[in-house]
């Protein structure tokens, strides 16, 4: 008869090994990137003018080091450069967007833009070439100034013009792209964008405006997914999502926890309820909390649109798959009798009455807003599953800031370890149909209202330089050898292994913070596989 001690030490030898530590074969490791953010050449061969084009040349003062995204990592022109990084990396795919006015430069269909074509056209067969997968986001926040004179998002008929400019890129590319991305987090733009005026295009109206926008956005979304499943996807095949930028809202105190709930669904809810639940529409907290609030403030209906039935069914549905940004954790509590509740989602909620505050002890990189806190993407990956089923979820954004020149990124690579160790835990053991993950980012980019201050990059951009060269960071190296080994096992965090590739000195108290984190997966694996069993 085999002893217990026999049976427990087989299975920790089991799930000490590669096994556990694997991710499956068919899981997908990409970086991600945006157009305004990389491209540069703002004006070349015929572009049209965007947004942040405008508001970056004529509000300088809005930006951190009163920065432009003219020139940016100049990708329009050493897009090569980019492909081989991406081939040097191992990437399965690479996310990046499209700018709307390269393709159709006044935003509208009555001129496409020739050398925008094959700008995007030689960047996606070159990707294909070496072997790597392009993934298009068709809208990543630069919209038209034309469209955006013309009320922007909180216009009804974006719908319709979302509509048509998604067709021709379909028309243009399908053929060669299967996995499509409509919209980048449209949370930020609607939520900041047009609500507090601290991100373009600058709105402050923070009664209707944002809730016209977060309705538009979903109409457009939708509009874009019908097309492609009517005319594209039958010659083409492919798939089709929208990526939602996700915050993890944890209650301080006991007394908070149908709080942070009902702050799940105002800040995730309201752009995945109507697109991922059985019943679609706004959910059914928020309608309420929505409907109460505004008949206190006077107004005789709610300042969330309704959607028609017709408009429900016309959204629900309308994904392949669940795109997940992911950075930030945060803690919410009641707001005291006075106290300002400030903005919504950087400090408060004037909406929910509600104070949002940072994990205590935390640490943080170069961006003093993002808390880092790696059990908050398994617990929102969680979430989601609880909330929608077992829709398949591909993490299309994460990443961690420095700042800069310093190639030896330790904090970065520790980042991704155990963020990467979460994604795991939430596969194996909560069962989360996770089926791949993007590296914020490829390269340094301007990063939007902080313009080259924050540093995202695997690789180093050298913005002083006309040639804008790239440089791998330690990180580059770390995330390569995921890639390669489709493992978070240690050959990929050995000292010499990255003293040899970049320099990179790590301290005795960073191993031993790596080894404790690595213990405590075998340790949950393990009791999973002893109940199991």
């Amino acid at each position: 008869m085999i002893s217990l001690k026999t049976v427990l030490l087989c299975s920790l030898w089991h799930l000490s090994g590669s096994t556990h530590l694997n991710f499956p074969s068919n899981f997908k490791f990409g970086a991600s990137t945006s157009s305004y953010q990389i491209e540069g050449g703002w004006n070349a061969d015929g572009k049209g003018e965007n947004i942040w084009d405008r508001i970056t040349h004529e509000y300088r003062g809005l930006i951190a080091d009163n920065s432009t995204g003219d020139i940016a990592a100049d990708s329009y022109h050493k897009w090569r450069d980019d492909v081989k990084i991406a081939k040097e990396l191992g990437l399965d795919f690479y996310r990046f967007s499209i700018s709307w006015v390269r393709i159709l430069p006044s935003g509208f269909t009555n001129h496409i833009n020739k050398a925008g074509v094959k700008y995007y056209s030689d960047l996606i067969d070159a990707l294909l070439a070496e072997g790597i997968e392009p993934m298009i986001t068709l809208y990543h926040w630069d919209l038209p100034v034309k469209i955006r004179d013309m009320g922007g998002w909180t216009n009804p008929l974006i719908v319709h013009w979302f509509g048509d400019y998604a067709r021709i890129i379909f028309s243009l590319y399908a053929d060669r792209v299967k996995t499509w991305i409509t919209i980048n987090e449209a949370v930020v733009m609607c939520d900041f964008g047009y609500n507090s005026g601290v991100f373009v295009p600058d709105i402050k109206e923070t009664i209707f405006a944002p809730y016209l926008c977060n309705k538009h956005v979903l109409l457009a979304h939708a509009k874009a997914y019908r097309i492609f499943d009517k005319e594209f996807r039958p010659k083409y095949e492919g798939r089709i999502s929208i990526a939602n930028h996700l915050l993890w809202i944890e209650p301080s105190s006991f007394k908070d926890v149908e709080l942070a709930e009902l702050a799940r669904e105002h800040m995730v809810g309201r752009y995945s309820h109507p697109i991922y639940s059985k019943k679609g529409g706004w959910p059914p907290s928020i309608e309420k909390l929505m409907l109460k609030i505004s008949f206190e403030h006077g107004y005789k209906e709610s300042r969330l649109p309704p959607f028609t039935e017709e408009e429900k069914k016309f959204v629900q549905g309308t994904a392949d798959f669940y795109g997940m940004n992911f950075y930030i954790t945060y803690l919410i509590r009641e707001a005291k009798p006075g106290e300002d509740t400030g903005l919504w989602f950087l400090s408060g909620s004037p909406e929910l009455n509600a104070i949002l505050e940072h994990p205590p002890n935390v640490p943080y990189g170069f961006s003093k807003r993002i808390p880092i806190y790696p059990k908050g993407i398994r617990k929102q990956l969680a979430w989601l599953k609880k909330q929608y089923g077992d829709i398949d979820i591909l993490i299309t954004e994460n990443g961690f800031s420095v700042s800069g020149v310093n190639l030896e990124d330790y904090e970065r690579i520790q980042f991704y370890n155990q963020y990467l160790e979460q994604v795991l835990l939430s596969m194996h053991v909560d069962n989360v149909s996770i089926t791949g993950y993007a590296a914020w980012s490829l390269i340094d980019n301007f990063e939007w209202m902080d313009g080259y201050t924050e540093k995202y990059g695997l690789y180093q951009v050298n913005f002083d330089d006309p040639e804008r060269k790239r440089t791998p960071r330690a990180s580059a190296y770390y995330y390569a050898c995921v890639i390669k080994n489709h493992s978070l096992n240690d050959t990929c965090l050995e000292k010499k292994y990255l003293i040899k590739q970049s320099k990179l000195t790590l301290t005795g108290n960073d191993g031993q913070i790596l080894e404790n984190s690595r213990k405590l997966l075998f340790i949950v694996l393990f009791l999973r596989f002893m109940f199991n069993h």
